[in-house]
Order: structure tokens, then sequence, then C-alpha cells
């Protein structure tokens, strides 16, 4: 089982930006494939990105597509996701999660292991 921790949530005005990182005991990352997910009040859950572990390659949904980057930092067993020209529909609180698995795919939400997330507040 892997251990999840995420960070760097917080309060920030539109067009700012945010760095989150998921950051994992228990196991090492190499073997795993890697989402961020978010949940707002009233909303399910949806995927944001997610990275291989074969060839590092990435998925992002629609809505996120050339704002966001997910990078993963094998060394320090850590995932972070880049947030720039964020925007109040992007309030939502944010969850890594892992599979044991080399490929990835935003739309599938198989994941065995979850953080207990982090909030984002896109406002002004």
């Amino acid at each position: 089982q892997v251990q999840l921790v995420e960070s760097g949530g917080g309060l920030v005005q539109p067009g700012g930006s945010l760095r989150l990182s998921c950051a994992a005991s228990g196991a090492t990352l190499d073997y795993y494939a890697i989402g961020w997910f978010r949940q707002a009040p009233g909303k399910e859950r949806e995927g944001v990105s997610c990275i291989s572990t074969s060839d590092g390659s990435t998925d992002y949904a629609d809505s996120v597509k050339g704002r966001f980057t997910i990078s993963r930092d094998n060394t320090k067993n850590a995932v972070y996701l880049q947030m720039n020209n964020l925007k109040p529909e992007d309030t939502a609180v944010y969850y890594c999660a892992t599979a044991f698995r080399s490929w990835c795919s935003v739309t599938d939400g198989r994941y065995d292991d979850w953080g207990p997330g982090t909030q984002v507040t896109v406002s002004s």
C-alpha cells in the first residue's frame, strides 16, 4: 500500500499559479501510474491529469490542457502538478492517486491508493 500526502494548495487569484506536490511513502513510485483528480462541491470527481511509468507519457483533461503540467521525480518519490492561469472553476479539492500499472488515461479512475486531498480556491 502506498501512503500519499498532497500539499501546496491554497487561495490564489484568477490568473495565478500553484504547484501541488504529492509525496509517497511505503513504496517506490517507479512502478506506479500517478493521477491527479479534483472534486468541487456538489460535483463528481474528475480526472485532471496522469503520468505513466513506462515512457513518462502524460494525459490531461481538456479543461486544463495548456495550463497544467504534471511531472514526477522518482528520486524524491514525488509527483507534482504545476497549475498556471488558474480560473475560479478550478476551485476544488485535489487528490493524487496511484495505480500499480505502467499506463494511464485521464478518463480512467481506477486507482488503488489515494491521498487525503488539498484544497485549491481560486477567487478574487
